[in-house]
């Protein structure tokens, strides 16, 4: 029991520096505001998230929303992705959204 606590909290502590790190490179917001919309809990595609951000101002294309949606899944490891269906839905695991809403509300 006391090995399982330990490599969850290792977890935690493991995500929690990658997202201040990933976070502290974001010099526009829009990874924040990404991760914003995950909190929210709903499942989006890409397009979804492209739009999202056109909405909010930002200057973005589809291919780098993308490619930055995707970095995010491999080097987070935060986002579930449903690939049976016509295109990618990513959601935020439900396992990782206190420590995301953590993570945003001290930045």
């Amino acid at each position: 029991m006391i090995n399982w606590w330990l490599t969850l909290s290792q977890t935690t502590d493991q995500v929690k520096e990658r997202l201040v790190k990933y976070l502290r490179r974001d010099e526009t917001n829009l990874r924040k505001t990404v991760l914003k919309m995950f909190l929210k809990g709903d499942i989006y595609t890409t397009n979804d998230i492209y739009n999202n951000l056109v909405q909010h101002g930002f200057d973005v294309n589809y291919r780098g929303v993308s490619a930055m949606v995707g970095l995010m899944n491999t080097r987070l490891g935060i986002l579930r992705i449903d690939v049976t269906r016509e295109h990618n839905h990513y959601s935020l695991k439900d396992d990782f959204k206190d420590i995301v809403k953590g993570v945003l509300d001290n930045f």
